[in-house]
């Protein structure tokens, strides 16, 4: 197969390159449009995806796009797939009819009329003020718009937000260097109250000279003004609508400099032609998501799917510059050895988007891996678990990092030496007090190693990285004797069992129960009970056979939109996410066929509130992604695919070293009567990588009824 993005920079092809790639993708299937952007755009509180409509690239540092914490702001130039708190949204820019007549301020402000629009991969189109149109394209590094203004206008006004984002920031700069251009920095402001002090530089011009320009700070507008600073400030440039209603705009951005922002501009985005840039970035797409094909009879359910294969395949986000420079977390410039890479939501994502990105580009996962390694080696040693730009966050627990990157090398992506990283995971793992930046890697880690237990939630969170580090070391780096060690650290999710109560929970430090509903982090103990992926046949022996399993099972799924405190399924809820293949583990591959296919009926939709909770930067897409094929990677650090009922008649996924061909499923029939693979029958519902990752045909006959199938022989369970 085909790299997924020249070596030149991974996201950047010289333009005549990408019209090419266009053309070629023209002859085919048009995956880029049957995506809808808008799916997960709108809800309330948990029951939303945080997710924004406009255009970017895969895996691109820019998302030219209205921001989802206040669309009518603007269309800012960088924002998080389906993260929850308010973020970045920097740069915020909008055409406006006539000439600006008082200081726009924040922009959020503004009460400016923008239109819900509409989108695909690698495009967006709305209306501002009801007869501006305004249509935004990307390029790994840059944003272009067109805004077409009424003819009826004389003049149009396009306004900068550079003092301006979606939480409050206090330094900002801007200078107009000419009748088309201006030149700045802002700097990022928070994440879920965490400050976010990462920089980020821009160059914006326009393809034709202002009439006249200005700038604003707070509530005061300059005319002729050219220097703007602080929060609460911008530019603004009027235009001459009588020879030409339409207006181009361009922007590039850079995490380090100004001049590389110019510079990434002049290599991506040289000229004016918006329909070449579009069709370049729909190639990109088409490349991407045509790594999985699917034909079915229900044109709304593929919608779906390359709706959510869109949202798996936006993140991470290239952080290094053409020339190959970054800020890294010692904020200290370094120059990548290829493409270095951002935003690292690695709580939510090691649990099925690191493992799908692994499979169809492990070349960029690759990259990603080396990208942590690169965090930790400048951060203080330890790996983080929430990284925004240069900024490692510290939010949500555990020790996603490590299972994150034993998870890339099961699943294929293994271009780099794995013993550095191990070393890291070590660190981590075994020294307390271990940061990454200011953040405590492990909290706890000295009880938890010294006694065998510490707060439940992060423990089992530990527990889990460690067999993922266990699985790494032997398989990765031949190191048997580490391997035992971890596995037998992981071991110790059994001195959380409280027979009494029958259930998980945590211990005071003198080793007494704690009440039972205490330290579950945005989940409940119902929910992290089953965060023992790797020995399920223990867990379920612990409590007495698989009888009472399917009882506990059957009770959490009476319900599929729980809160953080229900005691139910949370589909939308990470924690969550692998509880119905448990029923794999108890022989009833039915019953966990049967609560998918209730979680994509009924929890998931087209609808702009279509999604059940927050993407989470791909996580809940490739969730989606894999419900859809009938795989899901379920155990941390092992390469294997639990199984349920596909939904599609044929699925074709490209993986580097050949194509796997998953024919007979079905939206009608939800159970698995029969499954062959290669030929050869199968009755587990377990299948290891290795057996699909050279090629592979599975080919299932499904019923209306549940059956014996893979009622007998059961996953893996480790012990």
């Amino acid at each position: 197969m085909k790299t997924l993005f020249a070596k030149t920079g991974r996201c950047l092809l010289p333009l005549a390159g990408l019209l090419l790639a266009a053309s070629a993708a023209a002859r085919t299937t048009d995956y880029a449009r049957l995506v809808d952007t808008r799916i997960g755009t709108e809800g309330v509180g948990l029951a939303s995806g945080y997710l924004y409509p406009g255009a970017t690239s895969p895996f691109g540092m820019v998302q030219f796009t209205p921001s989802y914490f206040s669309p009518r702001s603007g269309f800012v130039i960088n924002q998080l797939s389906g993260a929850g708190c308010r973020h970045m949204g920097n740069f915020p820019t909008l055409p406006l009819r006539g000439e600006l007549a008082v200081s726009p301020g924040r922009m959020f402000d503004c009460r400016v009329d923008v239109a819900p629009g509409r989108g695909h991969a690698g495009w967006y189109e709305t209306h501002v003020q009801d007869s501006v149109r305004a249509q935004l394209t990307v390029t790994c590094r840059t944003g272009m718009a067109r805004y077409d203004f009424p003819v009826s206008d004389s003049l149009g006004t396009v306004i900068i937000g550079t003092g301006v984002a979606a939480t409050a920031i206090a330094q900002a700069a801007v200078s107009i260097t000419g009748p088309r251009s201006c030149e700045g920095y802002a700097e990022g402001g928070e994440f879920c109250g965490i400050r976010t002090p990462y920089k980020v530089y821009f160059v914006a011009e326009f393809d034709t000279d202002a009439l006249r320009s200005g700038i604003w700070e707070r509530e005061r507008l300059t005319p002729g003004g050219r220097f703007a600073e602080g929060g609460e400030s911008g530019v603004y440039f009027v235009f001459d609508l009588r020879h030409g209603r339409t207006v181009h705009y361009r922007i590039g951005i850079s995490y380090v400099s100004v001049e590389n922002a110019r510079a990434n501009l002049r290599a991506e985005n040289p000229g004016w032609d918006f329909d070449a840039v579009r069709r370049a970035a729909e190639a990109r797409w088409n490349d991407v998501l045509g790594r999985i094909e699917v034909e079915g009879s229900d044109p709304d359910r593929i919608r779906q799917f390359y709706t959510h294969l869109y949202r798996a395949l936006i993140h991470p986000n290239v952080c290094s510059d053409v020339n190959g420079e970054y800020m890294g977390a010692d904020f200290r410039i370094h120059r990548s050895r290829s493409t270095q890479y951002t935003s690292f939501s690695n709580w939510d994502t090691y649990r099925t988007q690191i493992q799908l990105l692994s499979m169809l580009a492990p070349d960029v996962a690759s990259e990603v891996v080396l990208s942590h390694l690169d965090f930790a080696e400048q951060s203080g040693g330890a790996f983080p678990r929430w990284v925004m730009a240069n900024i490692e966050t510290g939010v949500m627990q555990g020790d996603p990092t490590s299972a994150l990157v034993a998870n890339a090398w099961a699943f294929g992506a293994r271009d780099y030496d794995p013993y550095p990283l191990f070393c890291v995971m070590r660190r981590t793992a075994e020294v307390p007090g271990a940061r990454s930046q200011q953040v405590e890697a492990r909290p706890g880690l000295g009880q938890y190693l010294e006694k065998g237990y510490w707060d439940a939630s992060q423990m089992l969170e530990y527990t889990s990285a460690d067999f993922a580090i266990g699985q790494f070391a032997l398989h990765a780096v031949g190191d048997e004797f580490a391997s035992w060690r971890y596995f037998d650290v992981a071991r110790r999710w059994r001195n959380l069992y409280d027979a009494e109560s029958g259930w998980l929970r945590s211990r005071r430090a003198d080793g007494s129960w704690k009440p039972l509903t205490e330290d579950w982090r945005e989940a409940t103990y119902k929910d992290y009970f089953w965060m023992v992926p790797y020995d399920l046949g223990g867990l379920i022996e612990l409590i007495g056979g698989r009888a009472e399993a399917e009882r506990r099972l059957d009770e959490y799924f009476v319900r599929l939109d729980a809160g953080y405190n229900d005691e139910w399924f949370a589909s939308g809820n990470e924690p969550s996410f692998h509880i119905p293949w448990v029923y794999n583990w108890v022989g009833r591959p039915d019953k966990t066929s049967e609560v998918i296919r209730r979680t994509l009926r009924e929890q998931y939709s087209s609808a702009a509130d279509g999604l059940p909770g927050n993407d989470d930067l791909g996580t809940m897409g490739a969730w989606y992604v894999f419900a859809c094929t009938g795989l899901y990677p379920m155990i941390p650090g092992v390469g294997g695919f639990t199984l349920s009922t596909p939904l599609f008649e044929r699925i074709t996924i490209h993986l580097r070293r050949g194509d796997v061909t998953i024919l007979g499923g079905s939206e009608k029939h939800a159970y698995i009567r029969s499954l062959r693979i290669d030929g050869r029958p199968c009755d587990r519902a377990w299948v290891d990588w290795e057996t699909l990752a050279q090629g592979a045909v599975l080919e299932y006959e499904t019923a209306a009824r549940p059956g014996r199938w893979a009622t007998r022989e059961l996953p893996p369970s480790y012990d």
